[in-house]
């Protein structure tokens, strides 16, 4: 989410959520300093995570936006091996990455998709074994 306001964020989470089962929240010393807030409840696991950036700004929708284009195009296929990826214990951005058979930081590189068209994109699937729909 976008908070500006990262001490009074603080304030929020804890006062409804630091009673949950494994509270734990900290601040990112680097970039925006983002604020993550983990717990569990419900027999789930949570993360509240927040920046003062807008969201669509933020990488993590970012990544989320290339991801649904990839798995909307990959079907499937792709959606396995990312699901056997993330099973061996790959993030999803590396995963995501490592199933394109693409080297280097897998969350720079998805950044580099985000202005691909969906051409572009099929090829790159196809490279990597994944086919048109």
């Amino acid at each position: 989410c976008c908070a500006p306001n990262a001490e009074a964020f603080v304030a929020d989470v804890v006062r409804s959520y630091g009673g949950m089962s494994g509270f734990r929240i900290w601040q990112w010393i680097a970039d925006d300093r983002p604020v993550i807030a983990t717990f569990q409840a419900c027999g789930w696991d949570f993360e509240i995570f927040a920046s003062p950036l807008p969201v669509a700004e933020q990488f993590g929708w970012r990544h989320f936006e290339i991801e649904r284009r990839l798995l909307a195009l990959g079907g499937d296929g792709l959606k396995e091996a990312i699901l056997a990826l993330r099973r061996q214990g790959l993030k999803t951005e590396p995963a995501f990455w490592s199933a394109l058979a693409r080297e280097g930081d897998g969350y720079l590189g998805l950044l580099s998709l985000e202005q691909a068209t969906d051409t572009e994109l099929r090829k790159m699937l196809d490279a990597a074994g994944f086919g048109s729909r």
